[in-house]
């Protein structure tokens, strides 16, 4: 059985995203790339854009899962507000196509990769070229490209553990269901 694994590592100036094709519990790198959002000087238009590029990857490569680099806690919150816009609105594409949801902190993916939560970009895109047999000339010269195929990659590692505590949601009803004390508190 085959399976399609879309990894999206969210950004507010570039997002990068990466296909992963999964067959007899091997993966391959279908694609990878990055959504640049640098022209667009209105936050809004940047959002719309994500939604628009994200709904086009995914009706091109028809993915029957969505792995998310979860936002990682920093001390700017303007910074942090901005880039929890961009990872819901990539949320919201793919909810709107029914591809369930998994999302993974950045040191979950680097440990599912490395073996060290605290490895750099370099040491993780230098990993999937070895895991995926990536030839060097297929690396992109950002590293959020890379950043995203390695969620794909570590979900699909996680694939193998049932007990994979990642929340993935089946549509807006099953979000809403699940987070109902969330909401009303």
């Amino acid at each position: 059985m085959e399976k399609i694994i879309l990894g999206i590592d969210p950004g507010t100036n570039i997002m990068g995203y990466g296909v992963l094709r999964v067959a007899d519990k091997k993966a391959e790198m279908v694609t990878m790339g990055i959504i640049d959002l640098r022209k667009f000087g209105d936050a809004y238009l940047k959002l719309g854009h994500i939604f628009e590029r994200v709904t086009g990857i995914i009706d091109a490569y028809l993915p029957d899962e969505l792995a998310i680099e979860a936002p990682f806690f920093g001390k700017n919150v303007q910074s942090m507000l901005k880039l929890g816009r961009a990872q819901g609105v990539a949320i919201a594409a793919a909810i709107h196509h029914g591809v369930p949801i998994h999302e993974y902190a950045p040191m979950k993916i680097k440990m599912a990769l490395t073996g060290n939560g605290s490895a750099s970009k370099e040491q993780v895109a230098g990993m999937l070229q070895r895991l995926l047999k990536i030839d060097s000339s297929e690396m992109g010269k950002f590293m959020d490209a890379t950043d995203a195929l390695a969620a794909a990659y570590c979900h699909f590692i996680q694939m193998g553990r049932p007990e994979s505590d990642a929340p993935h949601y089946r549509g807006w009803k099953d979000f809403v269901q699940r987070n109902q004390q969330k909401v009303h508190n």
